[in-house]
């Protein structure tokens, strides 16, 4: 037999994918030819697989070896392709049946003394060969529990190409992955923390319950920081096919803690204002990476000090908080990459930063409005919810007998919320009010009627509002109306809406 094939799988920016590994064994000078748009590191595969074979008690072909890889125009990168090579090879000799590899998809990288290492982005590769039919998986041991995430495979783990080999032989066993052990996931920060601003932890809840972006411009020590990162705790848990995907985005980043199980709790992502473009929204050198932006998905994205991150960075974030998505182009491919985050922008209200605000501010108006005039006008309108913390009083933060709201209980409102708006948008796909597009929302049934949009018609007449923030304004009157357990939004919602938007509260 000269000819073998077996199945493997690799990355495409975020996105697993099967691969066929073909090895062709014929007669001719001795050399191995690598095809199928390999990289760098794929190309010196030749060596590591040469060694490892020969370390692991196998004799090396010296005859003329073609590896293919199919599909021949996806683009395949990495090592992980080194332990499906070297089987497709003895395969091609003859000296290895290849029979219980049926079904079976394999991928690790190999050491020169045959072990097999692990690889980043298991978690999809493995979920890519879930849904192309595949039943049964051969993984490194380090990215077993790690495999073992996704539902309706059969995961067996193995630390040497020795022990392959044997399992396809028939000599030895090939041990089933144990079940994942779980850790015990800590307790995230609490709302109860926050102490005072009642009208911030408002507009906290209103935008988990309707998936709204949010933006705070206060004093330090306002609560800012506090509010962002409590903002998940909020948050409902993720369901499985979000989980899924989420905590694949985490391994690819090899950001994956072992261990952790699924990623139920919604990530959040905080990245200094020094972050390049590439590290905010994905891309690099070599081998795109998912950035802050992605690592964010289906979570919260949070920029503190906004103003002090480059301008052109912020500037990408406009069409992914629309689509929720972002899209790389590269010379050879155009990579898309998922983003839909809840942004929380916070910044001060001027450079000098006093703790009292205003009445202590030294900055002269023309540096004020500079500074916050370094987040655009159309980033800005794309955040619904704008909020004014105040410093806190000595009064507040002594007062030890006021009674503060934990996550929990916010959180059991904001579920009660989305699942009506979920039920509401369930023909459109649509499971927050934030999805909702300004068509739908001006259709009846669910367009409000003249006396509940009086000021806010009033305000687009004024040039006060755009459109894009008319439209806002009525997604947040509908959260209201979720949270508070109404068909419909009124008046009152509307202009509580309202006052959000334009960042008038107190």
């Amino acid at each position: 037999m000269s000819y073998a094939k077996v199945y493997s799988a690799g990355l495409v920016g975020l996105t697993g994918s099967v691969v066929e590994v073909e090895a062709d064994v014929a007669a001719g000078l001795p050399t191995m030819v690598l095809s199928g748009l390999p990289d760098t590191a794929l190309h010196e595969a030749r060596d590591r697989v040469r060694a490892a074979l020969v370390n692991s008690g196998e004799e090396w072909p010296q005859r003329r070896i073609t590896v293919n890889l199919l599909p021949a125009d996806l683009p395949k990168r990495g090592s992980g392709f080194d332990l499906a090579i070297a089987v497709a090879i003895l395969g091609g000799t003859g000296r290895l049946p290849l029979f219980p590899l049926d079904g079976v998809v394999i991928f690790g990288e190999l050491g020169l003394d045959g072990e097999v290492r692990p690889v980043r982005g298991a978690l999809a590769m493995v979920a890519a060969a879930t849904r192309a039919g595949f039943r049964r998986a051969i993984v490194p041991l380090a990215n077993a529990q790690e495999a073992l995430l996704v539902p309706g495979i059969e995961v067996r783990a193995t630390d040497s190409l020795h022990s392959v080999l044997a399992f396809i032989r028939g000599r030895a066993p090939l041990p089933v992955a144990p079940p994942e052990t779980i850790g015990v996931t800590a307790p995230g920060p609490d709302l109860a923390d926050v102490i005072g601003q009642e009208e911030s932890r408002l507009g906290l809840e209103v935008a988990a319950a309707g998936g709204h972006h949010l933006a705070m411009v206060g004093p330090p020590g306002a609560g800012k920081t506090m509010l962002a990162q409590r903002l998940p705790s909020i948050i409902p848990t993720l369901d499985d096919e979000a989980a899924l995907e989420v905590t694949a985005i985490h391994s690819i980043a090899r950001q994956l803690e072992p261990g952790t199980g699924l990623m139920r709790r919604p990530p959040f992502q905080a990245p200094h204002h020094t972050a390049s473009i590439a590290a905010l929204v994905g891309g690099g050198s070599g081998l795109a990476r998912p950035g802050s932006l992605s690592l964010a998905h289906h979570g919260v994205l949070f920029l503190d000090e906004a103003p002090e991150f480059p301008a052109r960075a912020l500037e990408t974030l406009r069409q992914p908080l629309e689509e929720g998505t972002i899209t790389i182009g590269r010379s050879r491919e155009t990579l898309t990459f998922p983003a839909r985050v809840q942004l929380v922008l916070a910044a001060n209200p001027c450079p000098c930063a006093k703790p009292g605000g205003d009445q202590q501010c030294e900055c002269l108006p023309q540096a004020r409005r500079r500074y916050l005039g370094r987040l655009s006008g159309p980033l800005l309108d794309r955040i619904d919810i704008h909020l004014r913390p105040l410093a806190l009083t000595a009064a507040e933060l002594l007062d030890t007998d006021q009674i503060r709201e934990s996550s929990a209980t916010v959180g059991e409102r904001v579920v009660t919320a989305r699942a009506a708006a979920a039920e509401r948008w369930r023909s459109e796909g649509w499971l927050v009010n934030a999805a909702a597009t300004g068509t739908k929302l001006n259709e009846p049934p669910w367009r409000l009627p003249l006396s509940a949009t009086r000021d806010l018609r009033h305000r687009i007449d004024l040039g006060l509002i755009s459109a894009r923030g008319y439209v806002r304004v009525l997604r947040l009157a509908w959260t209201f109306a979720d949270l508070a357990g109404r068909d419909r939004p009124t008046s009152d919602d509307v202009n509580a809406a309202l006052t959000l938007r334009t960042g008038a509260a107190r």
